[in-house]
């Protein structure tokens, strides 16, 4: 039995879920959530070679990974889906790339992330499963300028947006195909969709991703130069307990669900003057100018939609001083000497 956070106990099938990109920064925080939740998790990873790893991964998050099942599948290729899907009346799919530099070919980015979900879908409707939740993007909602900068689920990221880089290209093709996809082969499946902001947060892997490589570049001094963004900021505990409320319910089917911390969006300077304030020493490495150029929007981002299904999401000051603890803890940033 799932139990929210605050306290809420909805109905649940007794099936295993299906996770995929288990062994992923959000991927392993699902599973927790679920798995303390008292649901049995099948995820798929690449390979089962990291199994110990992934199931280490679990443990350091609180949850008894004796429920977890891990299955090979690669987003790349049929095999092993059918097989994963098997059985499981709910689907997160989480796995996407998420690449800490652009690629020189877009489509390195795009044919993965459309195939890959269309091929989690189409396994999915073919099992009866009854509902699929996406991890999306902001990058599918905001990444086409409009007067105020102002955001909603309604908004729509143009993939032919003058100058737009691969990954936001990359995650408005995908989430448009899929949405095609349900509405014309999808069945009696449901699709869900969580749309992120920039997610931080504490990981349980002993690889920093793509996100968190952005916080350890801060700590570490190697990010000399704050770059000169505006974003919204989602706790990535926080992400996996959005996925757990949308799949149980039942009115969000058919809908999108932004994630971000409650504020205005933030810099990077912004996010560096927070770690060298809370952290002290440890923060002192921290950028202190950013890069020249003109002042970017700052987004004004809402989440009212996820807020009403009693979504409480952390302050995001909370969210990157946890950030910088993990990595301390894990040893994936070198203490200042």
């Amino acid at each position: 039995m799932t139990t929210f956070a605050n306290g809420d106990v909805p109905s649940q099938s007794p099936s295993p879920v299906l996770v995929t990109g288990g062994s992923g920064y959000l991927g392993t925080h699902l599973i927790v959530a679920l798995l303390r939740g008292g649901r049995d998790v099948r995820a798929t990873v690449r390979s089962t070679a990291r199994e110990a790893e992934i199931r280490e991964a679990v443990r350091r998050g609180g949850a008894d990974d004796a429920g977890l099942e891990l299955v090979a599948a690669d987003l790349s290729a049929d095999d092993g889906w059918a097989a994963a899907v098997a059985g499981c009346a709910e689907v997160h799919h989480v796995a996407s790339p998420i690449p800490y530099a652009q690629p020189k070919d877009p489509d390195e980015l795009i044919v993965p992330a459309r195939e890959g979900t269309l091929r989690v879908l189409r396994a999915a409707r073919d099992a009866g499963a009854r509902r699929v939740v996406l991890t999306s993007s902001f990058a599918a909602i905001g990444y086409t300028p409009k007067p105020g900068a102002e955001y909603t689920e309604d908004d729509w990221t143009d993939p032919d947006t003058p100058g737009l880089a691969p990954y936001p290209r990359s995650k408005a093709i995908a989430e448009r195909a899929a949405w095609d996809f349900m509405r014309d082969e999808g069945g009696k499946t449901e699709l869900v969709v969580v749309n992120p902001t920039f997610i931080l947060g504490p990981t349980l892997t002993t690889a920093a991703g793509s996100s968190t490589q952005l916080i350890k570049a801060m700590l570490e001094g190697t990010m000399s130069v704050a770059p000169r963004q505006r974003f919204g900021v989602a706790d990535v505990r926080d992400v996996a307990d959005l996925h757990v409320r949308v799949m149980d319910t039942p009115e969000a089917a058919g809908k999108r669900f932004l994630a971000l911390a409650d504020g205005p969006a933030l810099s990077y300077l912004e996010v560096a003057e927070v770690l060298r304030r809370r952290l002290g020493a440890r923060g002192e490495r921290t950028p202190t100018e950013e890069a020249p150029g003109n002042e970017p929007p700052r987004p004004i981002i809402h989440n009212d939609r996820a807020k009403g299904l009693g979504w409480r999401p952390r302050a995001a000051e909370t969210t990157i001083v946890d950030t910088a603890e993990s990595l301390f803890s894990l040893g994936l940033v070198n203490e200042p000497r």
